[in-house]
């Protein structure tokens, strides 16, 4: 738990980074290393509170090599800055050491006539002692606009750097002070502990560059602080209170006959000297301790006579108390070794990106859509969901919990080739295509995504399906399992690059494997995979096994495919005629288990 300050180069305005090693390691925390420069050097001020003040080095070769310069207060100021404004260097920091300092509500500034000292306090030192989620506390560097200076300062109300507030400051002479609060202009994510400052933001530096742009670096995290304690101290407690269940449980059923052997007890502990026995008769404490182990002892029998679990009452009895305990044992677990919550997205050489979610739905369906948004749209890398609606009248946005933008294609055709009409006003590479129907975490749903960013030529989806025999048979997936392969992905559920399948789809090549779609209204899903197999000799398809997946027109009782035999037969149907328009796929074959990542079992 000891920070050291760590250093990393952009040479495109962030996109990619470069890490270069610590540049600044001692034998205390540092962090927050607030870097300037002053006559030609580069200095570097970090919070180092622990040593009990605060330090100035300076570069010796920049940006790896320091050398301390000075300890320009003695003082164990926190997360300070120092800036330039009307020829005086001011700096600004929060002493949380002072008796009757509120931690991360006070502010201190000083100011001097060089960054070096020495320094003098301001008339109306501190400038803060508040509550600490007004912003006192600096969150990062202090920077110019519009002919004002703007600080940066942390809200630790609800956590510790719970968010970020900026401030404008109108008044700064050694005697007065202010500053408004201003807009920060970034609107909190609504994908909770999913998005990456999903529970806290609490540093923020901008600056603007020589070309007049601006850019800033900001920090998050997905849990707030003390997440790990927190989660250890409610797991140990779930453990023990269903440690005590099992007893209480033991004790109904017999099982238990005391809770504390007469051994433990002072008048049970084997051959006694007369002295000692005199002793225990006379002292208080024996006599209260024989009494407790006696009253524990019997509060078995006591027990059961009260709740006699042989009648209805007290079955009924017992079978709350052990799914009680089994709901606090999971619980417990789930606390102790189930992380944090966050379904994090998994980078790709260092790198994340977002895709387009896109699902294709009518009115009759409309319970299950409100629930999709709802949930895929808290997905980290999810930008925008696209819903194509295909008949009915479509619902308002407002109707839609999202916390990502929302565009509903009304069609003028109710047609399953919608799902794949081109549309330009997509703006990721990656769709993923996901039935309405389909519920399954958001964790697998970004694991799909990392493998198609590996393959992202392929069709890359979570149900597999092999498609051979002759004549060709369509069959579920417990087929593919059995001969260790498949050749198809079912659409409804895949990551597919937007343009080139698309393009795919609505091309002169596929116009009749499109009338077969229309006419049976099925099989859209099996044409895609025909056309890209078709344009391929190599692997055309990925699959990626989801921990769960559940399909909630069961529920809605609005399913599309209710005869699975006779939706079957359509779709050997379609095997048969795809296989004649575009070359059988029955000689490809892709197998379990030939990934590294362990996905695709």
């Amino acid at each position: 738990m000891q920070g050291d300050i760590g250093v990393a180069r952009s040479t495109d305005k962030g996109a990619t980074w470069e890490q270069l090693g610590v540049a600044l390691d001692e034998d205390w925390h540092l962090s927050y290393p607030y870097v300037f420069d002053y006559n030609g050097n580069i200095y570097m001020m970090p919070e180092g509170s622990a040593k009990g003040d605060l330090r100035l080095y300076r570069a010796v070769k920049f940006p790896t090599e320091w050398k301390l310069e000075k300890v320009i207060m003695k003082k164990p100021l926190v997360d300070s800055f120092i800036i330039q404004h009307d020829g005086k260097y001011w700096l600004f920091g929060s002493d949380h050491s002072g008796i009757g300092a509120k931690k991360n509500g006070q502010l201190e500034i000083w100011y001097s006539s060089s960054p070096l000292g020495p320094w003098k306090p301001h008339k109306k030192n501190p400038i803060y002692n508040t509550d600490k989620s007004k912003g006192a506390r600096n969150g990062g560097r202090p920077f110019l606009y519009d002919g004002h200076l703007h600080r940066a300062g942390q809200d630790c109300g609800e956590t510790y750097g719970r968010r970020l507030r900026l401030f404008k400051i109108e008044a700064l002479t050694p005697t007065e002070y202010k500053e408004v609060e201003v807009p920060l202009g970034l609107k909190e994510s609504m994908k909770g502990q999913n998005a990456w400052n999903g529970a806290r933001s609490h540093q923020l530096d901008v600056q603007q560059l020589s070309s007049g742009e601006w850019v800033a670096v900001m920090d998050g995290d997905r849990v707030p602080s003390g997440d790990v304690n927190r989660r250890f101290i409610l797991g140990c407690a779930s453990v023990l209170g269903v440690v005590m269940l099992v007893i209480v449980f033991g004790m109904l059923l017999g099982a238990v006959k005391g809770l504390v052997p007469l051994s433990w007890c002072p008048h049970n502990v084997g051959k006694r000297s007369d002295a000692s026995f005199d002793w225990e008769r006379s002292s208080l404490l024996s006599n209260r301790m024989r009494l407790f182990c006696s009253r524990l002892n019997r509060a078995s029998s006591s027990l059961r006579a009260r709740i006699k679990p042989k009648t209805c009452s007290g079955g009924l009895v017992l079978a709350v108390i052990f799914i009680v305990t089994v709901v606090l044992m999971c619980t417990g677990v789930k606390y102790i070794y189930g992380g944090s919550g966050a379904e994090e997205a998994y980078p790709l050489n260092g790198q994340y990106s977002q895709f387009t979610l896109l699902t294709m739905t009518y009115d009759a369906r409309l319970w299950n859509l409100k629930m999709y948004v709802k949930h895929y749209s808290r997905c980290s890398s999810v930008r925008e969901i696209v819903v194509v609606w295909n008949k009915g009248q479509p619902p308002e946005l407002s109707e839609l919990d999202s916390a990502v933008p929302v565009r509903i294609r009304v069609e003028e055709q109710n047609s399953l080739n919608n799902r794949f009409k081109v549309d330009p006003l997509i703006k990721t590479r990656a769709v993923l295509e996901l039935d309405d129907d389909i519920m399954m975490p958001c964790d697998d749903v970004e694991r799909g995504f990392k493998v198609w960013r590996e393959h992202p030529e392929r069709i890359v989806g979570f149900y597999p399906r092999l498609a051979d025999g002759n004549p060709l048979k369509y069959r579920a997936e417990n087929h593919a399992r059995e001969h260790n392969g498949y050749n198809m992905i079912l659409t409804g559920a895949a990551f597919m690059d937007s343009k080139m399948a698309f393009e795919k789809y609505w091309s002169n090549e596929a116009a009749a494997g499109r009338a077969v779609v229309d006419k049976l209204f099925n099989c859209e899903d099996v044409l895609l995979n025909y056309l890209y197999a078709n344009a391929s000799s190599s692997s055309t398809v990925e699959y990626v096994k989801p921990a769960w997946a559940i399909d909630t027109s069961k529920f809605s009782g609005a399913a599309i495919s209710r005869n699975t035999q006779t939706h079957y037969g359509l779709r050997s149907s379609c095997l048969q005629k795809f296989s004649e328009m575009y070359g059988s796929i029955s000689s490809r074959k892709s197998e379990f288990h030939h990934r590294n990542d362990g996905w695709d079992v």
